[in-house]
């Protein structure tokens, strides 16, 4: 088994193999970039979310989290992986995903999975720049009754978005930074 400082540099080396793209790109939030990262192609790749899985738990199981979720799809492998890792671990910590809406059908919600009624829970996400779609995951739990104890992501733009979140009182982490030309550093 690969010691924490393997750990931490094998995932980021596999962020950088799987998920960075170079190039000149529009992100989602407008903003121009010299790359693109897609979290998923890391998270959903077997050892990339074996180590995932094991840094979130690691950032979350001391935090009092009842529970681990976030904004669908970014989220969606990360906190399956830490939930796995989570029952390993024998602390197990389940997991939810919050909708971009709530379903039209159905039992019509808007968070799929293991929301604790009035609980403590950790809102993680692949990547933030501007924060827009963990705010709206933050809103959505909150206004269920929850209190958001700890937000992750895997990678921080260093964009704005983890700068509002901590002004906005939130514990925040980031596994992985970024700079504006794509170097990649740990969190």
């Amino acid at each position: 088994m690969l010691e924490y400082n393997d750990d931490m540099e094998r995932l980021r080396e596999l962020v950088i193999e799987k998920s960075f793209r170079y190039g000149y790109f529009t992100l989602s939030s407008g903003m121009e970039s010299l790359y693109y990262f897609d979290g998923r192609l890391t998270t959903l790749w077997p050892e990339g979310a074996q180590l995932v899985g094991k840094k979130v738990f690691e950032l979350v199981k001391d935090a009092g989290c009842d529970a681990i979720g976030g904004p669908t799809l970014g989220a969606d492998a990360m906190v399956a992986a830490a939930a796995l890792v989570s029952h390993q671990e024998g602390q197990p910590i389940p997991a939810f995903i919050v909708r971009k809406e709530a379903k039209k059908h159905g039992a019509q919600r808007h968070v799929e999975g293991h929301l604790p009624e009035a609980g403590t829970v950790a809102i993680v996400d692949d990547v933030i720049t501007t924060g827009k779609s963990i705010f709206r995951a933050v809103e959505v739990v909150e206004s269920a009754g929850c209190r958001v104890g700890k937000v992750i992501v895997l990678l921080d733009r260093n964009q704005g978005g983890s700068e509002e979140i901590r002004k906005r009182g939130y514990n925040f982490a980031a596994i992985l930074s970024a700079d504006e030309k794509g170097n990649v550093t740990f969190g």
